[in-house]
């Protein structure tokens, strides 16, 4: 089972006990065992560490940093290992390429984990289309 994640930029960190409590209920009652992550924000920061720290307890796990576009310079804390850029998304418009990257995760996930505080911008755009394809949504 695949699971992606889609949320607010502004991601407080009183959030992150219930972050991980998700995470971690995904991976030992869910069985997900792969994990999908951009990394725009504080709350795609948030998800990374954690999955990081999980890695180290459930070793059947993995994950990918999702690139919309070829970084023209290393990216802060993540490791080249870590990334993943879909073909599909690297031949898109830099214009388009966060929302096809978004697509693409969403394509390829089973269920999308969300932190939506407002009804505009990307992070509520891709919960509610993920909500319209049939994808399990699990609210922080």
């Amino acid at each position: 089972m695949t699971c992606t994640f889609f949320g607010h930029r502004d991601f407080p960190r009183e959030m992150m006990p219930n972050l991980r409590a998700q995470i971690v209920h995904l991976i030992e009652n869910r069985g997900v065992s792969q994990f999908y992550v951009g990394y725009q924000g504080y709350f795609d920061y948030a998800v990374l560490q954690i999955l990081r720290s999980c890695r180290q307890i459930y070793p059947q796990i993995s994950y990918s940093v999702v690139l919309a576009y070829m970084p023209q310079q290393e990216l802060p804390g993540i490791e080249a290992a870590e990334t993943l850029l879909p073909e599909q998304v690297e031949l898109a418009p830099r214009r388009y390429a966060i929302c096809r990257r978004n697509r693409w995760m969403l394509e390829h996930a089973d269920c999308v984990v969300t932190y939506i505080r407002h009804a505009y911008g990307g992070a509520a755009r891709y919960a509610a289309l993920a909500a319209r394809q049939g994808k399990e949504i699990l609210p922080l």
